[in-house]
Protein backbone atom coordinates (compact mmCIF):
# COMPACT_ATOMS: atom_id res chain seq x y z
CA UNK A 1 0.00 0.00 0.00
CA UNK A 2 1.24 3.46 -0.84
CA UNK A 3 2.10 5.75 2.05
CA UNK A 4 0.18 8.66 0.52
CA UNK A 5 -2.98 8.75 -1.56
CA UNK A 6 -2.99 9.99 -5.13
CA UNK A 7 -4.86 13.11 -3.95
CA UNK A 8 -2.14 13.90 -1.41
CA UNK A 9 0.51 13.48 -4.08
CA UNK A 10 -1.46 15.61 -6.56
CA UNK A 11 -1.93 18.48 -4.08
CA UNK A 12 1.74 18.23 -3.09
CA UNK A 13 3.01 18.24 -6.68
CA UNK A 14 0.40 20.73 -7.96
CA UNK A 15 -0.71 22.81 -5.00
CA UNK A 16 -3.70 25.06 -5.53
CA UNK A 17 -4.00 28.66 -4.33
CA UNK A 18 -0.32 29.20 -3.49
CA UNK A 19 0.77 32.77 -2.88
CA UNK A 20 -0.05 35.98 -1.09
CA UNK A 21 -3.12 38.20 -1.23
CA UNK A 22 -1.69 41.71 -0.82
CA UNK A 23 -5.01 43.23 0.28
CA UNK A 24 -6.14 40.28 2.40
CA UNK A 25 -8.64 41.14 5.08
CA UNK A 26 -7.87 38.03 7.12
CA UNK A 27 -4.44 36.51 7.76
CA UNK A 28 -3.64 33.51 9.94
CA UNK A 29 -0.30 31.93 10.70
CA UNK A 30 0.47 28.78 12.67
CA UNK A 31 3.47 26.59 13.24
CA UNK A 32 4.48 23.35 14.85
CA UNK A 33 7.80 23.59 16.64
CA UNK A 34 8.09 19.80 16.85
CA UNK A 35 8.01 19.18 13.08
CA UNK A 36 8.99 22.65 11.84
CA UNK A 37 5.93 23.19 9.62
CA UNK A 38 4.69 26.78 9.22
CA UNK A 39 1.47 27.76 7.42
CA UNK A 40 0.17 31.19 6.55
CA UNK A 41 -3.34 31.67 5.12
CA UNK A 42 -4.62 34.80 3.40
CA UNK A 43 -8.35 35.46 2.95
CA UNK A 44 -10.18 37.99 0.82
CA UNK A 45 -13.74 38.12 2.10
CA UNK A 46 -16.53 40.16 0.51
CA UNK A 47 -20.20 40.08 1.53
CA UNK A 48 -19.42 37.27 3.99
CA UNK A 49 -18.10 35.03 1.17
CA UNK A 50 -14.50 33.86 0.82
CA UNK A 51 -13.78 35.28 -2.62
CA UNK A 52 -10.12 34.29 -2.60
CA UNK A 53 -7.75 32.32 -0.41
CA UNK A 54 -4.03 31.76 -0.76
CA UNK A 55 -1.40 30.07 1.37
CA UNK A 56 2.31 29.89 1.98
CA UNK A 57 3.55 26.72 3.65
CA UNK A 58 7.01 25.74 4.72
CA UNK A 59 6.88 22.06 5.51
CA UNK A 60 6.56 18.50 4.35
CA UNK A 61 4.42 17.17 1.52
CA UNK A 62 1.51 16.45 3.85
CA UNK A 63 1.57 20.04 5.12
CA UNK A 64 1.55 21.43 1.59
CA UNK A 65 -1.21 19.03 0.49
CA UNK A 66 -3.30 19.85 3.59
CA UNK A 67 -2.94 23.59 2.97
CA UNK A 68 -3.88 23.21 -0.67
CA UNK A 69 -6.91 21.03 0.01
CA UNK A 70 -8.12 23.26 2.85
CA UNK A 71 -8.11 26.29 0.56
CA UNK A 72 -10.08 24.37 -2.05
CA UNK A 73 -12.67 23.38 0.57
CA UNK A 74 -13.40 26.97 1.67
CA UNK A 75 -12.97 29.02 -1.51
CA UNK A 76 -16.28 30.55 -2.58
CA UNK A 77 -17.97 29.47 0.65
CA UNK A 78 -19.66 31.60 3.33
CA UNK A 79 -17.53 32.48 6.35
CA UNK A 80 -19.87 30.43 8.59
CA UNK A 81 -19.14 27.30 6.53
CA UNK A 82 -15.40 27.90 6.63
CA UNK A 83 -15.55 28.19 10.43
CA UNK A 84 -16.89 24.63 10.54
CA UNK A 85 -13.95 23.16 8.59
CA UNK A 86 -12.26 20.39 10.55
CA UNK A 87 -8.93 18.72 10.14
CA UNK A 88 -10.82 15.45 9.67
CA UNK A 89 -12.63 16.95 6.66
CA UNK A 90 -9.29 18.03 5.17
CA UNK A 91 -7.77 14.57 5.68
CA UNK A 92 -10.88 12.86 4.30
CA UNK A 93 -10.85 15.08 1.20
CA UNK A 94 -7.25 13.96 0.66
CA UNK A 95 -8.35 10.30 0.91
CA UNK A 96 -6.55 10.04 4.24
CA UNK A 97 -3.22 10.87 5.82
CA UNK A 98 -0.95 8.58 7.81
CA UNK A 99 -1.67 8.91 11.55
CA UNK A 100 1.70 10.51 12.21
CA UNK A 101 0.90 13.21 9.60
CA UNK A 102 -2.58 14.14 10.86
CA UNK A 103 -1.05 17.16 12.63
CA UNK A 104 -0.63 18.71 9.16
CA UNK A 105 -4.39 18.77 8.65
CA UNK A 106 -4.76 20.25 12.15
CA UNK A 107 -2.39 23.07 11.18
CA UNK A 108 -4.46 23.79 8.05
CA UNK A 109 -7.65 23.99 10.13
CA UNK A 110 -5.97 26.25 12.69
CA UNK A 111 -4.47 28.56 10.06
CA UNK A 112 -7.87 29.08 8.45
CA UNK A 113 -9.57 29.67 11.80
CA UNK A 114 -6.85 32.15 12.79
CA UNK A 115 -7.34 34.00 9.49
CA UNK A 116 -11.11 34.09 10.09
CA UNK A 117 -10.53 35.37 13.64
CA UNK A 118 -8.27 38.07 12.21
CA UNK A 119 -10.99 39.01 9.71
CA UNK A 120 -13.58 39.33 12.49
CA UNK A 121 -11.21 41.49 14.58
CA UNK A 122 -10.60 43.79 11.62
CA UNK A 123 -14.37 44.10 11.06
CA UNK A 124 -14.90 45.04 14.72
CA UNK A 125 -12.17 47.68 14.53
CA UNK A 126 -13.87 49.30 11.53
CA UNK A 127 -17.15 49.75 13.39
Amino acid sequence: MALYSEKVMDHFRNPRNVGVIEDANGIGEVGNAKCGDIMKMYLKIEDDIIKDVKFETFGCGSAIASSSMATELIKGKPVADAMKLTNEAVAEALDGLPDYKMHCSVLAEEAIKNALDDYHKRCEEQQ
